[in-house]
């Protein structure tokens, strides 16, 4: 039989494995339904029909529904670029703190979903307790939604969802809605000099970025009602990180590529603010083919990530302010699994060891005493399952 092994022995295993978004998963995935199997522990899996990526998820305790499921993600940010100090796969204990990618987000409450799931077999629970690895977070929550399905009548359902993003071992009862669109403006080109002839995708694009700046103008403004004034900032965002195009500065530009984000709160109704938004496209694309017929703008939808909504008594938030003693109200403006899982029919939370803003830093890291606050979290979870 396989050593059962510390959170932080399998923290420094799970970090080895350089899980970026772009590569696979499999190797990490492997390893731990090896793990798992060595005490001797069943798991499943979803593999993904396009690409090699698998989720994996396993129940243990009683054969009955009503689980603590444990929810963390397997993929990582890339490093390119970053100055790190160390290497970004292997775990470094230093002035108080583990470094490495994925320490933080979310490898670490990975780690402790691992640790407490062993040790809630060998406890013999008498509610059950089960993990949820996904693929593909920080692309979208695109990984999630095919593994919960593939969840269903697999395992017996559970009831309530502990999402371990990083949040200072705190309650987080509520999350923004997300949704994104691809945009790539294709225009016509001719010299600078005679632009009135051509069409400059760049300088088109800019029109719709602009048109980000003025919804981002129009709802700062407005008074934000009950729901959004718990989060930071009030009200939804959108916004625009990644453009490219052009050949030439003397070029007007053929292509311009750039992805466009909506921060939703819960509430509003995130297709709407799409629905605007293609509107604002169709008008902009109208102008450009004024010119010249053959331009045009394609926009693919990038994700979809449904809002947290806040729970009345949820039986997720339940279990954790019992465990924290955390009664405060906490609310985030980034998106997670939770709401995915909420959609489809869990109680869901958001409570794991770390501070979110060392996710995707160069040299992050997760203080220790988060750590171990999380790995204390787990004990009592664990010895509550038992009782």
């Amino acid at each position: 039989m396989t050593d059962r092994l510390s959170p932080l022995a399998l923290m420094e295993k799970l970090i080895n494995f350089p899980t970026v978004s772009r590569d696979t998963n499999i190797p990490l995935i492997d390893w731990v339904a090896e793990y798992l199997e060595s005490h001797g522990i069943a798991s499943h899996r979803y593999v993904d029909p396009d690409q090699p990526k698998h989720a994996l998820f396993a129940h243990v305790g009683p054969d009955q529904e009503g689980a603590i499921v444990l929810s963390g993600h397997t993929d990582v940010v890339p490093i390119d670029g970053q100055p790190w100090e160390s290497d970004p796969f292997t775990v470094v204990e230093k002035e108080g703190r583990y470094y490495g990618r994925g320490t933080c987000d979310m490898k670490g409450f990975d780690a402790l979903a691992l640790w407490a799931l062993v040790e809630a077999h060998y406890a013999g629970v008498k509610r059950p307790l089960q993990i949820a690895f996904s693929f593909d977070e920080e692309i979208g929550c695109t990984g999630a939604p095919p593994m919960i399905a593939a969840m269903q009548g697999v395992v017996p359902k559970g009831s309530a969802v502990i999402v371990g993003e990083p949040s200072n071992m705190q309650a987080v009862t509520g999350h923004k809605g997300g949704t994104g669109f691809d945009t790539h403006v294709v225009g016509f080109e001719v010299h600078s000099s005679m632009l009135h002839k051509g069409v400059n995708a760049i300088m088109s694009g800019a029109k719709l970025i602009e048109w980000a700046n003025e919804m981002n103008t129009a709802n700062m403004a407005m008074k934000p009602n009950d729901i959004a004034a718990m989060f930071d900032p009030p009200f939804t965002t959108v916004h625009v990180g990644m453009i490219e195009g052009g050949t030439a500065h003397n070029i007007t530009a053929k292509d311009c590529r750039f992805a466009l984000d909506f921060r939703v709160v819960p509430g509003e109704d995130k297709d709407k603010w799409g629905a605007a938004y293609l509107k604002k496209v169709a008008e902009v694309e109208k102008q450009m083919k004024s010119v010249v017929p053959g331009t045009r703008i394609d926009v693919t939808p990038r994700f979809d990530v449904p809002a947290l909504q806040p729970e009345n008594d949820g039986a997720a938030e339940m279990i954790v302010r019992q465990i924290t003693g955390d009664n405060a109200s906490h609310k985030v403006s980034y998106g997670t699994e939770a709401g995915q899982f909420q959609d489809a029919g869990y109680s869901a939370v958001i409570c794991g060891p770390g501070d979110i803003a060392q996710a995707h830093q160069p040299n992050e890291f997760i203080e220790i005493s988060q750590f171990d606050a999380g790995h204390e979290f787990m004990r009592k979870l664990v010895a509550k399952l038992a009782e």
